[in-house]
Order: C-alpha cells, then sequence, then structure tokens
C-alpha cells in the first residue's frame, strides 16, 4: 500500500530475532540448581521475523530519526491497547534510543536483546549465570533492486559486535596490571 502511494518501502528479515515479550530488552531463561528449565519467561527468539520499513521524515521525532522506519504488519503484542507496531526509527534502534514512542524498544530487542539465563534459588533470590550478547539479530537483510541479490543491512540496526580477543599472560603479569590499575581483558585459555 505504501508503494502505491509512492512511499519507497522494502521488506526486511531479521534472523535470531528476539520476541521480548516484558521489555526489559533481555530474552531470559530462568532454570533451577539441577538445570531444568522453569518457563518463568514467555521471552523467545525466533528463527526469523519479517517486517517492513518505509522511508519517512520524522517531524515528531526530528529530523535525526528521518529515514528508514519499521513498520510491523503481523505484531504479536499489543502497544497502547491495540496490535500496531512502529513506525520506529532504525537510527533511534541502532542508538538505542529505547525511549521513543513506536514501539522504539521492542524492536531494539529484536535486532539486539541479550540472551540471559537465570538460575533461580528461590522467588526471591536469582542469579545471572549466563549471557550470550551475540545471539540476537542476525544477517538483517532485504533484497536488492532489480535483482534477487541479498542485501545486508545489520549496519543500520546495530553497530558491530565487539570481537574478544584471547591472549595469554602469565599471572605475574596479569597481577603486576591490576596493581599499577590497568585495565585488561584476560580470557581464560
Amino acid at each position: 500500500v505504501l508503494r502505491c502511494l509512492g512511499i519507497p518501502t522494502r521488506v526486511i528479515t531479521n534472523f535470531n530475532s528476539a520476541h521480548d515479550k516484558n521489555l526489559n530488552l533481555s530474552i531470559d531463561k530462568y532454570i533451577d540448581m539441577s538445570g531444568n528449565n522453569l518457563h518463568l519467561s514467555e521471552d523467545s527468539v525466533w528463527n526469523f521475523h519479517v517486517w517492513n520499513e518505509s522511508w519517512f521524515i520524522r517531524r515528531d521525532l526530528g529530523s535525526f530519526y528521518d529515514g528508514w522506519q519499521v513498520l510491523d504488519a503481523t505484531p504479536q503484542e499489543k502497544s497502547k491497547g491495540i496490535y500496531q507496531c512502529g513506525p520506529a526509527s532504525t537510527r533511534a534502534i541502532k542508538e538505542g534510543d529505547v525511549n521513543l514512542d513506536y514501539d522504539s524498544p521492542f524492536v531494539f530487542a529484536a535486532v539486539n536483546a541479550d540472551c540471559v539465563t537465570w538460575i533461580r534459588y528461590s522467588k526471591k533470590r536469582k542469579e545471572r549465570i549466563y549471557s550470550d550478547t551475540r545471539k540476537i539479530g542476525k544477517f538483517i537483510s532485504t533484497k536488492a533492486v532489480g535483482t534477487n541479490s541479498r542485501v545486508d543491512v545489520t549496519a543500520n540496526y546495530k553497530y558491530p559486535e565487539v570481537k574478544e580477543i584471547s591472549f595469554k599472560i602469565s599471572y605475574s603479569q596479569y597481577k603486576n596490571s591490576l596493581v599499577d590499575d590497568r585495565k585488561i581483558l584476560v580470557t581464560a585459555v
């Protein structure tokens, strides 16, 4: 419909798409001390999810947010009392501006949520035991104009993931670095 009105529109596919039901920007899994899933969260990760983007000028949000806007014709959650999603600025999603209207936190989580595993010891006590910051939002794609080629638009939604560098150092070097108050990343090798 938007293309018929002359508004540039394209289909977007997000692989490993998070469905953050409680809008806490993470996909939470709870297990007991034996490792059994407790099914306490309605969050999920879908193999993929598809939505549309359309090119709008955003007078309501300011020119910083002009450009591609996410519109989901198949929303799974209510937004302001009705099933709708968008228009959420892809620029807002990339910058983490999740306090804007039009479902920015939901779309941000779909492409950039952390997958967190918790051990639940009691109703009042839980402990985070694992967090995967790279699983969600892979190969965000659209079709190229005039061909059947895939165009990767992941960079429109999120900054590149930081890569950890593994290296070996002796314990004395590590200890000295702490004494010198230098910050280093140490990965067990």
